[in-house]
Order: C-alpha cells, then structure tokens, then sequence
C-alpha cells in the first residue's frame, strides 16, 4: 500500500512556536489547494484486490469414483448374473480417481450372463452433460429412464454371431459431475437364443439404481 503524505496537522507542530501565535495557523489548518496537492492522486482502492481471483472455483458434488465391486448388493447380483461370485473383478485403471469398473460373469447350465458397473467423474458437471449427450447419441433405438439421477438413457439391442444370439442392455446415467454405466447382456448356448428385452433391459435399469445410490453414498 502506497504510503499517505505527511498529515498537515503534524507538520504543522513541527513547526516553530512562534509560528502557531500567528494568523497563518488557522489558515493553514483547513484544506489544502495549492497546485500540489491537486496533483496529488488518491490511493485506487477499486484495484487493491486485482491479483485475487474473481470467482472461486465451483466445487465438484463428487471427488472421486466410489468401488464398484461394492456397488450393487449381494443379491442383486447372483439374480442378475446366477453362480457369479458377489465379489466381482474390478478391471484395471490408469486412474482409479476418475474411472472404475467391476464385471461380473458367470455360465450357469447353458445361461450365461454379464454384467458390468462403471464410475467415471469429471471435473466439472458441464464435461459430464456433454459426454453424456454424446455417448446416448452413439446408442440409438433407447429410452429415457425417468427419476434416475439428473437424466438416464437406455437401450437395448440384439447381436447374432455364428447363429447364437446375445441380447445386450446398457443405461446410462449422469448424476451432477458423475457418469454410471450399466452394461447387461446374456445368451442361451443350449438353444442359441438370447434371454428377451424386458429381462434385460429391466436388469440394466435395477443395477443402475443402485449404482447410482452407492455413488451418492460415497
């Protein structure tokens, strides 16, 4: 801060005594006109603050991606994926902070089913909604899902490879800052058929819930 000028007062007892006798005090005691002091330039309070941010930076509803393997309960899972192990695998990650995925499979008789859960958080809740426009554009053919987090989209679709069939359910989810996707599929090898949409699709949809509510739970 730039130092004032001296005040006139104290100058002015700095003065000689016989000087105070005088008639010049009182003059000398009221506002200073002379064409110094009007050059002078009060101190710019408006730009003390100019080297502090404008705005703080807006904080993030969620940090980091909660673990996925603990996502969905116990029961969830072996009556979406029958004779998986609860535990689930958690897919390696080159940044867990931001991404994590766990899969579930299993081959019960000719049934086989998958299923998988993933996290991803971005840094501001404007990065998730354009990712999120940009991933349901790529799955077209699906739906809303109405009351799931902040907007929710899915869809389901059937694949014929060497003429088994997989039928294959994917919900997408953004909550504030956050992305979950559920990806759910199954096939019959014994009569090459997949299991029907509803199934799927109804299967996707419960698993997000409760992703979704293990990522609001921390």
């Amino acid at each position: 801060m730039r130092s004032l000028p001296l005040p006139l007062a104290l100058a002015a007892r700095l003065a000689p005594v016989a000087v105070l006798a005088t008639a010049g005090w009182a003059l000398s005691s009221g506002s200073d006109t002379s064409p110094a002091a009007q050059d002078r330039t009060p101190p710019d309070t408006a730009h003390r603050s100019a080297s502090a941010p404008a705005t703080r930076p807006a904080m993030k509803t969620y940090a980091a991606a909660p673990a996925p393997c603990e996502a969905l309960a116990g029961k969830t899972v072996t009556s979406l994926v029958p004779g998986a192990k609860a535990a689930g695998k958690e897919i390696p990650s080159t940044d867990t902070g931001v991404r994590r995925t766990c899969s579930w499979n299993a081959l019960k008789g000719y049934d086989y089913r998958w299923l998988d859960v993933s996290f991803e958080v971005m840094q501001t809740d404007e990065a998730a909604r354009k990712s999120y426009r940009e991933r349901v554009a790529d799955r077209g053919g699906g739906g809303a899902v109405p009351g799931l987090g902040d907007s929710a989209y899915s869809v389901v679709n059937l694949t014929t490879e060497d003429k088994q069939q997989t039928r294959e359910g994917t919900v997408l989810v953004r909550a504030a800052n956050a992305l979950v996707m559920i990806t759910y599929n199954g096939s019959d090898f014994e009569s090459k058929k997949a299991p029907g949409t509803t199934e799927i699709n109804k299967g996707a949809i419960k698993a997000a819930k409760e992703a979704v509510a293990a990522l609001r739970h921390g």
